[in-house]
Protein backbone atom coordinates (compact mmCIF):
# COMPACT_ATOMS: atom_id res chain seq x y z
CA UNK A 1 0.00 0.00 0.00
CA UNK A 2 1.33 3.44 -0.96
CA UNK A 3 -0.25 5.68 1.63
CA UNK A 4 2.83 7.34 3.12
CA UNK A 5 3.98 10.84 2.21
CA UNK A 6 7.21 12.78 2.62
CA UNK A 7 6.78 16.46 3.47
CA UNK A 8 8.75 19.60 4.23
CA UNK A 9 7.60 22.44 6.44
CA UNK A 10 9.05 25.95 6.44
CA UNK A 11 9.54 26.91 10.09
CA UNK A 12 9.39 30.24 11.92
CA UNK A 13 13.21 30.38 12.04
CA UNK A 14 13.35 29.88 8.23
CA UNK A 15 14.59 26.29 8.59
CA UNK A 16 13.10 23.39 6.65
CA UNK A 17 11.79 20.39 8.58
CA UNK A 18 11.42 17.09 6.72
CA UNK A 19 9.16 14.31 7.91
CA UNK A 20 6.93 11.43 6.85
CA UNK A 21 3.36 10.55 7.70
CA UNK A 22 0.35 8.59 6.51
CA UNK A 23 -1.79 11.61 7.56
CA UNK A 24 0.10 14.85 6.88
CA UNK A 25 -2.72 17.16 8.00
CA UNK A 26 -2.89 15.44 11.40
CA UNK A 27 0.89 15.56 11.70
CA UNK A 28 1.05 19.30 11.00
CA UNK A 29 -1.57 19.92 13.69
CA UNK A 30 0.56 17.87 16.09
CA UNK A 31 3.66 19.89 15.19
CA UNK A 32 1.78 23.18 15.67
CA UNK A 33 0.61 22.01 19.09
CA UNK A 34 4.14 20.91 20.02
CA UNK A 35 2.95 17.32 20.32
CA UNK A 36 5.02 16.23 17.33
CA UNK A 37 8.76 16.24 16.82
CA UNK A 38 11.12 17.77 19.37
CA UNK A 39 12.41 19.88 16.48
CA UNK A 40 9.45 22.23 17.01
CA UNK A 41 10.45 23.19 20.53
CA UNK A 42 11.44 26.83 20.15
CA UNK A 43 10.13 27.18 16.58
CA UNK A 44 6.75 26.94 14.92
CA UNK A 45 5.68 25.36 11.64
CA UNK A 46 4.71 28.07 9.16
CA UNK A 47 3.87 26.49 5.80
CA UNK A 48 3.79 23.09 4.17
CA UNK A 49 6.14 23.69 1.23
CA UNK A 50 6.73 20.18 -0.15
CA UNK A 51 4.65 17.03 -0.48
CA UNK A 52 5.55 13.78 -2.18
CA UNK A 53 3.16 10.78 -2.16
CA UNK A 54 3.27 7.21 -3.37
CA UNK A 55 5.44 5.67 -0.69
CA UNK A 56 5.15 2.76 1.69
CA UNK A 57 6.60 3.18 5.19
CA UNK A 58 10.04 1.91 4.17
CA UNK A 59 10.45 3.98 1.00
CA UNK A 60 9.13 7.09 2.77
CA UNK A 61 11.75 6.65 5.49
CA UNK A 62 14.50 6.20 2.91
CA UNK A 63 13.36 9.27 0.99
CA UNK A 64 13.21 11.32 4.22
CA UNK A 65 16.83 10.44 4.98
CA UNK A 66 17.90 11.34 1.43
CA UNK A 67 16.17 14.73 1.63
CA UNK A 68 17.59 15.47 5.08
CA UNK A 69 21.09 14.91 3.66
CA UNK A 70 20.58 17.62 1.04
CA UNK A 71 21.96 21.11 1.56
CA UNK A 72 19.48 23.97 1.73
CA UNK A 73 19.87 24.73 -1.98
CA UNK A 74 19.08 21.11 -2.86
CA UNK A 75 15.92 21.24 -0.74
CA UNK A 76 14.90 24.51 -2.39
CA UNK A 77 15.36 22.96 -5.85
CA UNK A 78 13.23 20.02 -4.74
CA UNK A 79 10.49 22.41 -3.54
CA UNK A 80 10.48 24.02 -7.01
CA UNK A 81 10.58 20.68 -8.85
CA UNK A 82 7.79 18.73 -10.53
CA UNK A 83 8.02 16.16 -7.73
CA UNK A 84 6.33 18.65 -5.41
CA UNK A 85 2.60 17.93 -5.29
CA UNK A 86 1.81 21.36 -3.85
CA UNK A 87 0.82 23.43 -6.86
CA UNK A 88 0.61 26.86 -5.19
CA UNK A 89 3.05 27.55 -2.38
CA UNK A 90 1.83 30.24 -0.02
CA UNK A 91 4.23 32.56 1.70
Amino acid sequence: MSSWQVYMILCSDNSLYTGISNDVERRIVQHAGQRGAKYFRGRQPEYLVYLESGHDRSSASQREVAIKRLRRTGKEHLIQSELNEISAIGG
